[in-house]
Order: structure tokens, then C-alpha cells, then sequence
């Protein structure tokens, strides 16, 4: 079960604060001759910079070879950078392990799902369960917090570099073979409990000892459900463990400065929420051009979008990262033009990265890093955009970034996120239990969802992200779009508190253990509402479903439940097959969907949801935003048209006015 987040009081959140947006950039002083480094810490801080990230890749130039030293020129970094006015966060450099410390150790390597080697060559090189790699991460970490640790110029601290980017949790190494089967040992006691939780009298797979179980890759036949998702489970611990041998360090040597990592958009890999136990604020890098391309809208969609980006994804991991962060959260890294990696790479409409930095503070960000502040012109970046050009010329992103700091001036201080009245559950388990059993290729649990807020979004609803560790308090409606595993825990908080909730469909579908309950599906669930579920069916897009709800009919989705009911029918199913079925059920404290809605259909049910838990919403918006961060009311535009803005007639304008163009920003204070 997972346990509440805490806190260690060596660092006040609360404290820490800041009353108004910080900006950053990302820069790397060993890519650049040491002429330019005052030259760009003067021009950072003249634009209005007031944070600079360094270090993440830097193990071979600070240690080139083994136990051999090279501080000065981090240390004259440092010095040029804070002598300048801004405050470092200094990276632990564990994403990039040098040439020499692989050819020494070639087991730090990681192996992929085919059994391949992964070769030294780029970065994230390295197996999460490699003791020898544990042993040199942390050993390199000891040395930059010892050595910088109190330095007056270091501020805080990020820990390696985004967990998960390049497929890299999982390996299929010897070394993680040996500790997943610890992990199972610890996990179950004896053999036999795994054979029950795995069900291994299917197809003769049971084990007499931990030492015959095998990793799930390179099977004649997909391996049984509850291997994968322990597999995940156990590559998961991995991560937080791994994460905080190197945090425990930092406290250790940097008392009272906080440590973040920057996580990424839309990864499940591992829970985010139990690496965000041992930090004090989470970051995520926020890349919204490659998001699109390849995110969940349809390719008409992507086509309107395709400058401007899903408007909901950046917004939808602030809030998650709102949460995983204990309320704290940064962008480490803000897209200012074109990227490299995606499968196109489209420059961002002129506007964009203005708005997305003031889109981060109106969701609780309190500082905004750009990567990178020049454009490299070597190695595999060298598309990727900066604030500067090559040859030191403010790009696009550089002059919105002064605009930015020009409109801060504006604004009152000390505006905080409040609560949403709205919360959507993202449960990590859940999300490892439809990759095991998706029962069909169009099930994508991270797009729906999505959809899901992107519905309440439309309708100018804040929300917040949460777990099923999360407080409940205060919360009107609770949206569960995929709580596959229900902690009993959870349901009684649900049970108690004043929200109502609805249940997409698969909630309560599976055990811990990865079986279908024994009362049947929805499991726990049932204890607030009578529902149980005797037949799921995921159907190919060429068959048309369809629900009649109201006096309207409308098309379904793609996932179909044959349930068993004693509360209210709202909706049934419509056709040839089982006709009048139930497709929504509800009584006063939770609604159940048998399908997997989508479009009019999802914006219907969600709609009416929020109209029984009392929540107020907009008409629907469209292209344009609404959100609010304590007193000011922000508005972004992604259409192509100008929009008028919802403000009242005494409204007080900070940035922007009443009509709204394209690309553009207002706030407002009512």
C-alpha cells in the first residue's frame, strides 16, 4: 500500500515559496570556451534569469579518469554564474557514467527487452540494479556534495536526469534478474505464495525456489500478468531507491537547499509519487511540439494544433507534477523553439513560449527553466533550438522570455494555488495493469485519461491531480478513468469524504494480485455502488456502438460491459446486440460507465457530473483556457481567432484585455 507523503523538516516548502515567477535556463559551461561564460551570465541576468541549471552531464569532464579530479573549471563556473546574481542548481551527473568507468565495469550497462547489450555512446547508459553502478553513483555524488554542498552560490539540487527518457528503467540484465528475484523473496515469503498470486498451475509454469524464476522478455507466449506488473513494480523500487541513496547524500552535505528531479510528460515507467516522497519539489520537462505528434488527437486535430500544441498536456502534468511534488513544483526544461528528436519537429507559432511559461505559473509553477541558452552547433542536438542562435543571437524564445519578465513587473506577489473543487485520480498500479492485460490495442489508459481532462478543462474547470494516497478533503468530484486496482484504504476514504465520484470502466477489475475479484468487478467498489460487472468487450473502430442517454444518441466507445445492476440506469446501450443494456448506473454518491466513452458522449457524462457534485462550469471554450492561481484568473488562447475572455465588468487587467488573440495571454484579477 502506499503510504502518505512526507516531508523531512531539514527544508520548509513553505518557506522556500516564491511570491512571483522565477525564470532559469539550462546551460552547460564545458561546451563553451571559458571567454563566454561571463559574457553569458551577464546577458542571463539582464534578460531577467534568476536560476541556471548545470552539472547533469558533466561526470568525464570532472572526473576523466578514475579518481582523478578535475573541480576547477566547475568551480569558476560556479563563481562566474553566482557573482553574476544567479543561484545555481547543480546536478548530479549519474545519467552519463564515462568511458572508462563501462569499460572497467561493463555489467553497469543495461540490457533491453531482447537480451542486447546497450552500448556507451549517448547517455542513461546504466542498469538501476547494477550494485557496482550504486556504488560509483554514489560515490561521485558524495564527492559534488562534499565539495559544494554549503558553496553560497549552490541553491539547489537535481538529482541524474530524467528518469525513463530512452526506455532506460527497465533491463533485462543479469544484475536485475538477481535482485528481482530478492524483491520477489522479499515480496512473498515462500514460493508457493508466488505461484498462487501468479496463478502458475496455468500452462504448468510453477517454481519450486526464487532461483528459477526468470525476467518476463523473450517468452514463446506472453507471461502471466501479475510477472509483468511485479516486474514493473520491483524496476519502480528500483528507481526510488536508486534516487534516494543520491538525496540522502545531498541532505547529508547540503543541509537546507532543496532536491528536485525532473521527471518527464506522460511516462508511467515507474510511480512518480514514491520518488516524489524523498524530494522536496518536482520538475518536469515540458516539451509540448513533440508532445503532440505523438500524443492522443486525431490527425485533423494535430493539424490545427500542430504550432500551439495539445492545449491540455502541459497543463495536465503541472497539475500531476503539483502533486507528486508535495505542492512544489518547477519546469526544468521549457521548449524555446524547435526540438530534434520528435518524428518532425515543427518550429512553435511566435507567442507560444510566452504563453506556456505564463500557462506553467497559472498551474502552480514557481520557477520556469528554458533548455537550453544556446544552440549547440555540434553532437546530436544540434536542431534543437535556444535562447541564443549559434553565434550568440537572441532567438525567438529569448525575446519572449524579456517579455515575460517585463509582464511579471505587473502582477501581484504571493498568489498561490488553491485547491481544485475537481480531482482526477492517476493511480500508477492501475496504469501497469491494463499495460499487462490491455484486453485490445486501442485501450490507452494515458489517453483516456487525457480526454478526461481535457473535457473539464474545456469547461473551465480547475483540477488536481491525485493518488489514492491523497487527501480528500474539500473535494466535490472525484474522476477514476482507470482505477483498475482499488485500495480498500481508498475506498473508505471515498466512503467518508463529501465527493461524489465516477468510474470509468475496468474500476475495480483486478486484485493486488492481478486476478478478477471474487465477488466479480467492480471489487471494493461495490461498497458504493451496486454494480457488477459479468462480460467486457473491446471492439475494433469499424463497429459503430452507440448510447442513448437522455433523448440523444450518442456514439460509444471502443470498450463495452455487460453489468448487473439495482441502481438508476442514465444511459444504455443502443443496437442489434443486448439492446437497453446499462451503459451508465448511478446512485447519489457514485456513477459507474460500462463504456469507454469518448467525444460528445464523454463531454455529456462528464458534464452532468459536474452539474450533481454542485461544481459550476463555463460553456464549452473551445480553443481558449481558463484557469486561476489565487486571486488572478489566467486566459490562453490556441485558436486561430481572437475570443472574448469571461472577465466581469470590473475586472482589473494585468496582462492582456478582453478580447483575446491568437497565441496570446491574459490576466486578470476580478
Amino acid at each position: 500500500m502506499h503510504m502518505p507523503l512526507t516531508r523531512s523538516n531539514r527544508f520548509n516548502a513553505k518557506e522556500q515559496q516564491t511570491d512571483m515567477l522565477e525564470l532559469g535556463v539550462c546551460y552547460y559551461p564545458e561546451q563553451w570556451p571559458r571567454e563566454k561564460w561571463e559574457e553569458d551570465a551577464r546577458r542571463m541576468v539582464e534578460l531577467g534569469l534568476a536560476w541556471v541549471r548545470i552539472g547533469e552531464f558533466a561526470w568525464a569532464k570532472i572526473e576523466p579518469r578514475s579518481g582523478e579530479f578535475h573541480w576547477e573549471w566547475l568551480d569558476d563556473a560556479i563563481e562566474v554564474l553566482g557573482k553574476a546574481g544567479l543561484k545555481v542548481i547543480l546536478g548530479t551527473p549519474t545519467a552519463a557514467p564515462p568511458k572508462w568507468l563501462i569499460d572497467r565495469y561493463p555489467d553497469i550497462l543495461p540490457v533491453d527487452v531482447k537480451g542486447v547489450v546497450r552500448k556507451f555512446g549517448a547517455r542513461r547508459h546504466y542498469c538501476f540494479s547494477s550494485r557496482r553502478y550504486r556504488i560509483e553513483a554514489a560515490r561521485i555524488s558524495e564527492a559534488m556534495a562534499e565539495r559544494y554542498g554549503k558553496n553560497a552560490f549552490v541553491h539547489a539540487w537535481q538529482t541524474d536526469n530524467e528518469y525513463g527518457d530512452h526506455d532506460t528503467i527497465y533491463s533485462y540484465s543479469d544484475e536485475a534478474l538477481r535482485a528481482f528475484r530478492e524483491w520477489l523473496e522479499a515480496r512473498y515469503g515462500t514460493v508457493d505464495e508466488l505461484n498462487r498470486a501468479w496463478g502458475t498451475a496455468f500452462w504448468a509454469m510453477n517454481y519450486l525456489s526464487f532461483d528459477e524464476v526468470e525476467l518476463p522478455n523473450n517468452l514463446v507466449e506472453e507471461p502471466s500478468p501479475t510477472h509483468i506488473v511485479d516486474y514493473i513494480r520491483f524496476s519502480s523500487d528500483q528507481v526510488k531507491s536508486f534516487n534516494k541513496a543520491q538525496v540522502d547524500i545531498i541532505r547529508k552535505h547540503s543541509p537546507g537547499r532543496p532536491v528536485t528531479h525532473n521527471f518527464m510528460s506522460q511516462n508511467t515507467d515507474f510511480d512518480h509519487y514514491k520518488v516524489g516522497e524523498d524530494i522536496d519539489i518536482a520538475s518536469w520537462d515540458v516539451y509540448p511540439m513533440g508532445g503532440l505528434l505523438n500524443g492522443r488527437l486525431s490527425s485533423e486535430d494535430k493539424g490545427r494544433y500542430l504550432r500551439v500544441g495539445d492545449p491540455d498536456q502541459p497543463a495536465f502534468n503541472h497539475d500531476l507534477y503539483r502533486a507528486v511534488g508535495n505542492g512544489r513544483v518547477w519546469v526544468m526544461e521549457q521548449q524555446p523553439g524547435p526540438v530534434n528528436w520528435a518524428s518532425h519537429n515543427q518550429s512553435p507559432a511566435d507567442g507560444m513560449v510566452r504563453l506556456w511559461t505564463w500557462l506553467a505559473y497559472a498551474h502552480g509553477v514557481d520557477m520556469v527553466s528554458y533548455f537550453r541558452w544556446r544552440q549547440v552547433p555540434f553532437a546530436q542536438e544540434q536542431f534543437h533550438a535556444g535562447l541564443l542562435l549559434p553565434n550568440s543571437e537572441a532567438d525567438q524564445g529569448y525575446l519572449e522570455v524579456a517579455q515575460v519578465a517585463e509582464e511579471m513587473k505587473r502582477l501581484p506577489k504571493g498568489e498561490r494555488r488553491e485547491k481544485a473543487k475537481v480531482a482526477i485520480l492517476l493511480d500508477y498500479n492501475s496504469r501497469w495493469a491494463t499495460r499487462a492485460l490491455p484486453q485490445g490495442r486501442t485501450y490507452l489508459a494515458s489517453q483516456i485519461a487525457l480526454d478526461w481532462y481535457s473535457t473539464v478543462a474545456r469547461l473551465g474547470v480547475d483540477v488536481d491531480i491525485i493518488g489514492q494516497h491523497s487527501d480528500l478533503e474539500g473535494y466535490q468530484l472525484v474522476l477514476a478513468p482507470d482505477l483498475v486496482i482499488p485500495e480498500q484504504a481508498f475506498v473508505e476514504k471515498l466512503a467518508a469524504s463529501g465527493a461524489k465520484v465516477l468510474f470509468g470502466p475496468r474500476s475495480g477489475s483486478k486484485t493486488e494480485d492481478m486476478h478478477i475479484p471474487e465477488g466479480l468487478p467492480p471489487g471494493p467498489l461495490a461498497a458504493l455502488i451496486d454494480v457488477s460487472v459479468a462480460r467486457v468487450e473491446s471492439l475494433p473502430e469499424f463497429h459503430g456502438e452507440s448510447v442513448l442517454y437522455g433523448n440523444e444518441t450518442y456514439p460509444a466507445g471502443v470498450w463495452r460491459e455487460t453489468v448487473r445492476t439495482n441502481e438508476t440506469v442514465l444511459a444504455t446501450f443502443e443496437g442489434d446486440y443486448r439492446n437497453g443494456a446499462p451503459a451508465l448506473v448511478g446512485n447519489d454518491k457514485a456513477r459507474y460507465m460500462a463504456t469507454g466513452a469518448r467525444g460528445e458522449l464523454l463531454d455529456k457524462v462528464i458534464g452532468d457530473a459536474l452539474g450533481w457534485a454542485s461544481v459550476e462550469a463555463l460553456a464549452d471554450l473551445g480553443d481558449l483556457r481558463i484557469t486561476r492561481r489565487g486571486k488572478l484568473t489566467f486566459a490562453f488562447n490556441y485558436g486561430k481567432t481572437a475570443v472574448d475572455v469571461p472577465a466581469s465588468a470590473g475586472a482589473t487587467f494585468h496582462v492582456g484585455g478582453r478580447k483575446l488573440g491568437p497565441v496570446d495571454v491574459a490576466i486578470w484579477s476580478e
